[in-house]
């Protein structure tokens, strides 16, 4: 990301942010609520436009009004705080869906790819089931899975535990630590710093828009620089 601004109306939400990630690279993106981080990986993958700078993902540059949009849809995979699962769809209906309409794979072996990819995440045997009849961590599971069987180079990650019950919270902090040794890039907005210690390569703090301090997790929760970083992080870790 190169001079990324962004506004919705008169707000500007993102202001000439300069990102770079690395293939491979696991990066985390916290900050307090409003300071543009899901805007940020929303932008990567053209759910939201921006208004200047520009945005190369593979090598693929995203042009105005979207276009290259579905290419790099094809290399970005996405995960949302509330799953977004079809509900009138089984779980492996789910996985099986975009395979099939995008990259036309045939039925076989989109059904092949879907079970490798639950079993993946360790939710196979839920494979017939509708997502109301799942756990909240068991959906989220699923949307991981899902976004897998695209065969993404990146994955995005939105509050990916924000919306589950705390029980829940480690099942899917668990599947994406197991992700992360896979070497896959990950770009995750979050608040679970215990996931950003053990995960991250760089831990991004943004605030009013603006990248504010960059650093190794080790750096970042034992020394921050800056006073907002300070501050952000003595709410969350004394929560």
């Amino acid at each position: 990301m190169v001079d990324v601004d962004k506004w919705y109306g008169p707000l500007h939400v993102l202001k000439k942010v300069n990102l770079e990630v690395a293939k491979g690279e696991h990066i985390v993106l916290c900050g307090p609520s409003g300071s543009g981080k899901s805007t940020l990986i929303r932008c990567i993958n053209y759910l939201e436009e921006t208004h200047g700078g520009s945005i190369v993902v593979n090598g693929i540059e995203l042009g105005k009004k979207g276009t290259n949009a579905d290419h790099i849809r094809r290399d970005v995979g996405m995960v949302f705080q509330h799953f977004n699962l079809f509900p009138h769809k089984t779980v492996l209906e789910n996985c099986m869906l975009a395979p099939k309409r995008v990259k036309k794979v045939p039925e076989k072996e989109a059904r092949e790819i879907a079970m490798r990819f639950l079993e993946r995440v360790r939710i196979a045997e839920q494979a017939n089931k509708y997502p109301a009849q799942l756990s909240g961590g068991q959906q989220q599971r699923v949307a991981i899975a899902r976004a897998l069987c695209m065969g993404p180079q990146v994955m995005l990650f939105d509050e990916p535990t924000s919306a589950l019950d705390p029980e829940m919270v480690k099942e899917v902090l668990d599947t994406m630590i197991s992700l992360a040794e896979d070497g896959i890039t990950m770009i995750c907005v979050t608040h679970e710093m215990g996931f950003a210690r053990a995960v991250a390569h760089r831990v991004i703090f943004m605030d009013g828009g603006q990248i504010i301090e960059s650093a190794p997790p080790a750096e970042f929760f034992d020394n921050p620089q800056h006073s907002r970083a300070k501050a952000f992080l003595g709410q969350i870790l004394n929560h």
